[in-house]
Formats: structure tokens, C-alpha cells, sequence
């Protein structure tokens, strides 16, 4: 449940810079929390604005667990990116099928959540760079605390992972 590299903040934090650092060459995204807040059914315009710039380094792909074809379709349309729905992650189908779609190498596409037990965990699983970033929530959620995350947090923990923002293991070849 080791992340290759966490993000201090959310995937807008995620540069370029970063992105050919690793050696990746896509991104698999996943959306609630991730893109947008829960419930959010838009992407924001400054959602918009950072996808516009990490397309001209690396091809992307979502992959989400919800089921909702119009609420992550008019996202995934709004950003002009392939989407793939119901992935149940940490299953790797819906992830494996995306892989295909992008016709790269697994470890030079990286899984981009905010969830260790379904996002890093269906990535470490198939040997992708994984990526943990802090959620995106909405305004009214955050004023509660995170409970799914921060026990996933504690029991990866005390199962021996790092999680500290910036953090960054040794680089899978």
C-alpha cells in the first residue's frame, strides 16, 4: 500500500516537471476527490487549465469507481479525456483496460487517487508508479473530518508505509 509518491495538496500540484521526472508517460486519474469533490458534477476551470498542460506531456485516462455515467461522463467530456466507469477498485480490470487504450509500457503509466486501499493499492497491484495527493472536498464536507482516509492512513501505517507528503520511494524499472 506504499505509494511511489505522495503530493502535499491536491493533483494540481502535479507538474510536468514531476511527471517527466518519474518517467511517465500517462496518467490514470482517478475522479472523486481526486478531479472534483464528491457530488461535484463539473470540472472546475482550473481543473480544466491543469489538464491542458498535463496533456502536452502525457496521455490520460479516468478510471473511476462511481457508477454514474452522467456525472463522470460530463466530466470526462468537460476535459475532452476517455473514461471508464464501475472499476471497483482495487480491481484492475477497468485500470488494465485503460493500460491498453493508451498502448504504453504499466510502468510508465502512473495511478494518480486520493485512496490508499482502492487507488494506490490497484496500482501497486499491476507494478504502475502510484501516486497519493490529498482530496479535493467540497467546502462543506471539509468542515468534518475525512474518517474513510484518515483509517486507511492509520492501518497502512501501522502496516509499515510512510505516508508523509513529498515522500518518494526508489523508482520501479
Amino acid at each position: 500500500m506504499q505509494p511511489d509518491l505522495i503530493l502535499e495538496g491536491s493533483i494540481l500540484n502535479l507538474t510536468p516537471e514531476i511527471i517527466q521526472q518519474y518517467g511517465l508517460k500517462g496518467l490514470v486519474l482517478d475522479v472523486d476527490e481526486t478531479l472534483v469533490p464528491m457530488r461535484v458534477g463539473a470540472a472546475s476551470l482550473e481543473l480544466q487549465q491543469w489538464v491542458e498542460q498535463i496533456r502536452a506531456c502525457t496521455v490520460l485516462c479516468l478510471v473511476s469507481n462511481n457508477l454514474s455515467e452522467m456525472r463522470i461522463g460530463g466530466i470526462a467530456r468537460a476535459l475532452n479525456l476517455p473514461y471508464y466507469l464501475g472499476a471497483a477498485k482495487p480491481s484492475r480490470r477497468k485500470i488494465r483496460a485503460a493500460l491498453r487504450a493508451m498502448n504504453l509500457p504499466v510502468h510508465q503509466v502512473g495511478m494518480v487517487g486520493d485512496r490508499l486501499f482502492t487507488d494506490v493499492l490497484a496500482g501497486n497491484r499491476l507494478g504502475m508508479f502510484t501516486i497519493l495527493v490529498e482530496p479535493i472536498i467540497h467546502p462543506e464536507v471539509a468542515l468534518r473530518s475525512h474518517p474513510i482516509r484518515n483509517f486507511e492512513v492509520w492501518i497502512s501505517e501501522a502496516l509499515g508505509a510512510s505516508i508523509s507528503p513529498k515522500y518518494t520511494k526508489i523508482h520501479k524499472d
